[in-house]
């Protein structure tokens, strides 16, 4: 993106701040006006004391040098405040409306993005915006301001001694055009360098379990090192540039100044000006130089500001695959007495988007079926046979290719996101807490979000046999068997969790999860393996809570486990993305067919857990162990 867009796009963000940028660039100017009369009173004051003028004279053109020179101090104070603060409340919008929008991209809008690289645009590109929203255009007015003050001097001085000095600056625009360009690719490669070394970072610190038991802290240390190195290098290469920029207009401008010294003294001695105009003459070329030199730091900002943008924009301008509908229509509300929505399947077919130049892979193909208020679906299958493809579908994680899921009657895609989500409660396969109390991210969600108004009835309330501030947070996670430890806890509820509930355990988490999903009381609840990681007793206990507490309900329940899904009112068996076997538990056992094999697998891995079980409790009954390491020096 050219420079020059990309800055634009920066404007609506100032745009708030219109009048505040008004006045500071009033201050800005007014300070550079002030400013460039103090020269010229310096040549008064030096003329009249040649001329023997009185003290009362010189006194006064001192006292007016002092008052100007105080009042426009007090003026830059002004505008260094307004022109900063406007650039800090810019990058504050700019970094809220980031954010924001990244909360509404799907999976298919942010597949893209690597993590590290989204965070290196909202902080290191973030913070060079603000210096081109700010602090870039405040010089760049003093710069002008400043320097065409100066130049309307000089030539009321001298217009021929003037354009003399100026000459030499004929070249500026052309340095500053080619070095501008220079500065915006090479400030762009090290911003998506440290993007780059962000992901790294971030991957190590969520990976480090994985880095510490495969023993690759050296490595890691190894390839950060490496990539430290190309991100110095890369600056280094940028600071060669900067270091070329400022002394080649400092050059131009110091010829300027032979100029001044060489051909205004001749002028001088020849009476053609006075010592006072050549001693202003100089003061007035310094005050250009300067504008000429910040010039190369202003043009420094702004491409750097420029290349943040562009890359803050291509986050910007991303848009999410699934979005309302032009005119959604309204989810209807449940009726009296019930608590659970009607949904179909009709004839639906699914691939993840493909990477260019392959042929998309289908994670559903053909499947149609229909669930009544209460209903509970199982879902089983192989690793990769569309489980979790399917049950995404139902809040519009994605968006099927081929057919259509209705709610109530309505199609999904005619139903505005929000209200169908607050109507669903999901437990993804992986269980994400956030760095909360264990109570606030079990009613994450909770807020406006129930599809009943009610929060719980007496006899729900009953059944928690605790006392507790929230009893829909206690009822939830009763239903998914976690208030005993959460009561063992020091704090209770209010215990503080690790970065993605790292101070619990697998299972922990996902009743955790669970909990967070009942506490919304959906129409509709979406389990995918939510059971994975809890052992077979408190599987059982958990599916006996939610029998009673999804009753009503409509519920979908994906697992690797036939007790998950055994009592659901019908079980989809996939294979392929495919619905190769429908039917109830008994229905399809009798069958006889993949169900029924993978119960059949099921059933045996239990009953050889059960056996070396049972042998290791004998064994250790006798005092010896089977997996027992003999001692070094025993007879093996």
């Amino acid at each position: 993106m050219p420079a020059s867009a990309a800055l634009r796009r920066v404007l609506p963000f100032l745009v708030p701040y219109r009048t505040r940028l008004g006045v500071g660039l009033a201050l800005v100017v007014t300070s550079a006006a002030l400013g460039s009369v103090v020269p010229w009173l310096l040549r008064s004051a030096i003329d009249a004391l040649r001329e023997g003028a009185p003290a009362v004279r010189l006194w006064q053109l001192a006292g007016a040098m002092i008052a100007l020179s105080l009042v426009g101090g007090v003026g830059r104070f002004w505008m260094r405040e307004i022109m900063n603060g406007i650039s800090r409340e810019v990058e504050t919008d700019l970094r809220d409306a980031v954010f924001g929008h990244l909360l509404t991209l799907d999976a298919a809008a942010l597949a893209p993005w690597r993590t590290g690289e989204l965070m290196a645009r909202l902080t290191n590109d973030l913070s060079a915006v603000r210096m081109a929203a700010g602090p870039a255009i405040m010089y760049l007015t003093n710069t002008v301001a400043g320097g065409a003050f100066a130049l309307a001097f000089m030539l009321r001085i001298d217009a021929r001694l003037t354009g003399l000095a100026l000459l030499p600056m004929a070249l500026l625009p052309v340095v500053m055009i080619r070095l501008g360009r220079l500065v915006h690719d090479r400030f762009e490669a090290v911003q998506s360098h440290f993007g780059a070394m962000t992901t790294r970072v971030q991957e190590n610190l969520s990976g480090t379990r994985v880095v510490r038991a495969y023993r690759q802290e050296a490595a890691e240390e190894a390839r950060f090192a490496e990539a430290n190195a190309e991100y110095v290098a890369r600056n280094m290469a940028l600071a060669r540039l900067n270091g070329i920029m400022n002394p080649s207009f400092g050059l131009l401008a110091g010829l300027g100044g032979v100029v001044v010294l060489g051909l205004g003294g001749a002028l001088v001695l020849r009476g053609a000006i006075t010592v006072g105009a050549f001693v202003a003459f100089g003061l007035y070329l310094g005050m250009l130089t300067w504008p000429m030199i910040a010039l190369g730091w202003v043009t420094n900002l702004f491409q750097r500001g420029a290349a943040s943008m562009a890359r803050i924009v291509e986050v910007l301008d991303t848009r999410a695959s699934v979005v309302d509908a032009p005119a959604p229509a309204a989810l209807p509300p449940l009726p009296e007495g019930r608590t659970g929505r009607r949904l179909e399947f009709r004839d639906v077919g699914f691939h993840f988007p493909p990477t260019p130049g392959t042929e998309p892979r289908w994670a559903l193909r053909h499947v149609s079926f229909v669930l009544e208020p209460g209903d509970t679906l199982g879902v089983v299958g192989a690793v990769g046979s569309g489980k979790t493809a399917l049950l995404e579908l139902v809040p519009r994680l994605w968006d099927p290719q081929e057919g259509e899921i209705l709610l109530d009657g309505a199609p999904l895609r005619a139903l505005p996101i929000d209200a169908l989500r607050r109507a669903i409660g999901f437990v993804p396969q992986e269980s994400l807490l956030f760095s909360d109390t264990v109570g606030a991210n079990i009613a994450y969600g909770m807020d406006g979000a129930r599809e009943e108004p009610a929060a719980v009835t007496l006899a729900e309330e009953a059944t928690s046999g605790v006392s507790d501030p929230d009893p829909v947070v206690r009822w939830a996670a009763d239903v998914a068997q976690l208030a005993e430890t959460v009561d063992g806890f020091p704090s209770g509820y209010g215990t503080m969790l690790g970065e993605r509930g790292v101070n619990l355990s697998g299972g922990q988490k996902q009743r955790a999860a669970i909990a967070r999903a009942l506490a919304r009381r959906p129409g509709v609840v979406l389990l995918d393996d939510a059971l994975s990681a809890v052992d077979t007793q408190t599987e059982a206990a958990i599916l006996q809570a939610l029998r009673t507490a999804l009753a009503g309900r409509t519920t979908i329940i994906a697992s690797h486990r036939i007790s998950a899904v055994r009592d659901a009112t019908a079980i989809l068996v996939l294979d392929g993305g495919r619905v190769v076997e429908r039917g109830r538990h008994d229905e399809l056992v009798a069958l006889g067919g993949r169900y029924a094999a993978i119960v059949r697998r099921q059933r045996l891995e239990a009953d050889v857990e059960a056996a070396e079980a049972a042998e290791d409790t004998a064994e250790l009954a006798h005092g010896g162990g089977r997996g027992a390491v003999a001692a070094p020096g025993d007879n093996q």
